[in-house]
């Protein structure tokens, strides 16, 4: 019987699981599709504008977070319990910190009775939470808001504009996944959010 438990969550954990809609563009705000096709220019800027600040060693102590290319195959995270942090890089309108990266904390994907991934980070001050949709054979898309404060529940996409996010989840080594959003409303203009076991 655990034999075949076992199978069966290796096998969820390497298979796209569709989400709701199967197609997050159906999903998505306009401004929100916008956010991801401009990802490669969030990304150029971001890193950019970090390096003029003095940050290069910091980024490439960072490694493959930090590449924008750096995406393997099979984006899909195993549900479970992850660290994770979040790295801010870029400022809006070039006012603000170039790069910030916090602490550690805690997140977790689920795998909805449904069969929708689901990602959310559950401490800090800001706490994200969403779908995965599929996307690629590299990528995932990220549609969810953010919580600020402790005592706010989990925030929902398309509540308040405020605190849509949107982005792509990659893995970018083993056990070793992140979420990029781009072009964020407050602070930055890429942010990633790693997650490792």
């Amino acid at each position: 019987m655990r034999a075949i438990a076992a199978f069966a969550l290796s096998f969820l954990a390497a298979t796209p699981v569709l989400a709701a809609s199967g197609d997050w563009r159906l999903d998505a705000t306009r401004e929100d599709m916008q956010r991801i096709e401009r990802l490669n220019s969030a990304w150029e800027g971001a890193l950019s504008e970090a390096r003029r600040g003095g940050h290069a060693r910091d980024l490439r102590a960072l490694g493959a977070l930090v590449e924008p290319r750096a995406a393997l195959p099979r984006p899909q995270p195993t549900p479970g319990n992850y660290q994770c942090r979040t790295i801010k890089l870029g400022s809006p309108g070039g006012r603000g910190l170039p790069y910030v990266a916090y602490g550690w904390f805690r997140c977790r994907v689920e795998l909805t009775p449904g069969g929708d991934l689901m990602l959310e980070k559950t401490t800090g001050s800001q706490r994200q939470a969403g779908n995965l949709y599929p996307d690629s054979d590299r990528r995932l898309v990220f549609l969810g808001a953010v919580a600020w404060g402790d005592r706010e529940g989990r925030a929902t996409y398309r509540r308040d504009p405020e605190r849509d996010q949107a982005g792509v989840f990659e893995r970018v080594g083993p056990n070793r996944y992140r979420l990029v959003m781009p072009w964020p409303k407050q602070e930055s203009k890429l942010d990633i959010l790693e997650l490792k076991r």
